[in-house]
């Protein structure tokens, strides 16, 4: 199951808003096939391990971890339960239930009734910590929230005129590109767009660029920024107009509309993660409300004397590393 696992991660940021699912065919102790859901719309894990089996007559006798309970219905591709059922599968240890209502343990009475014998909570929790994006899109019915920001010695994300160049080193910076590539989503607020100008893809990196999110209520930000080049798809959420051109979309919301409505909607819209780089004023709106998962603070070895004041975590890091001299703490929400 450990190997399931790590193959299940191989399709982090390529399978949203699938979850994460590795599978491991063994036969008298021996590896003989295995696979991941490499990406959305393709198969699942359990057709990509069968189809490495060489010798389809071992899996009579052969046993399938796999990372996420096999699903039981149609989707973008057949019920991988259906498929364990027909290739006669003796036995299948799965880590954790899928909690997708579609799911939700049809798959484990199916392979049961097909006289298959289940097994299931083998390495539950990490699974469960594996797939926490999934979980958490499912069971709150919103996208999974990810906080990042850096700040100075002394408190700080910004000097009083917004600027923010660097506190953080080149080798953070990366790691910040490599993260970008693994969320659906990336979130700023009009301030970070007007004064950073940010591009919001991965450049440093070599993945997938996420869907840009800008929140710009009176439409006040100028059209030549970087968000609005067309680069890649991006959502402007304001209070004036509804408007689709290209790669970016313009959503109206109610007046006076606050970050559940925004979350609300990039539910509809499938996206499982969001990853909230600024500014302050939606990083604390976002703690106040309590609508966070993680957060990712940075600490640069700089001062700015005076400010804009980073947000506040209550509570001991879930992680602490140092990186070539910048303090990065991860930070869990243990309040839900």
């Amino acid at each position: 199951m450990g190997r399931a696992l790590d193959l299940a991660l191989l399709g982090m940021g390529s399978v949203s808003p699938n979850p994460m699912v590795g599978c491991v065919i063994v036969h008298q102790d021996k590896i003989i096939g295995e696979g991941y859901h490499m990406a959305y719309g393709g198969p699942h894990a359990e057709p990509n391990a069968i189809h490495a089996v060489k010798d389809s007559n071992l899996l009579k006798e052969a046993t399938a971890y796999v990372t996420l309970e096999p699903c039981s219905h149609w989707g973008k591709t057949p019920p991988c339960a259906d498929l364990l059922i027909e290739k006669k599968i003796k036995r299948v240890v799965i880590a954790a239930v899928d909690s997708n209502p579609l799911v939700g343990g049809n798959g484990i009475k199916k392979l049961k009734e097909a006289g298959i014998e289940v097994q299931q909570g083998v390495l539950e929790k990490e699974a469960l910590e594996q797939n926490r994006r999934f979980f958490t899109f499912i069971n709150e019915k919103r996208p999974y929230i990810i906080l990042k920001w850096a700040q100075t010695q002394d408190g700080f994300v910004a000097k009083e005129d917004y600027d923010s160049k660097w506190i953080s080193n080149s080798y953070s910076r990366q790691m910040v590109h490599k993260w970008r590539s693994e969320e659906d989503g990336i979130l700023v607020g009009t301030l970070t767009a007007k004064y950073d100008n940010p591009r919001l893809n991965v450049r440093e990196w070599v993945g997938k660029n996420p869907i840009r999110i800008v929140i710009d209520r009176n439409l006040s930000l100028d059209k030549s920024l970087h968000l609005f080049d067309k680069t890649q798809s991006t959502l402007c959420y304001n209070q004036i107009e509804n408007q689709s051109v290209s790669n970016l979309d313009h959503i109206l919301l109610k007046k006076g509309f606050d970050m559940e409505d925004v979350l609300e909607d990039l539910y509809e819209r499938k996206i499982q993660s969001v990853f909230v780089e600024g500014g302050a004023r939606i990083l604390n709106n976002l703690i106040s409300k309590n609508l966070w998962d993680e957060a990712r603070v940075f600490t640069g070895p700089v001062s700015f004397g005076r400010g804009i004041e980073a947000p506040t975590i209550l509570g001991l890091p879930y992680q602490e590393t140092n990186i070539m001299g910048d303090k990065l703490k991860i930070y869990r929400n243990i309040n839900h």
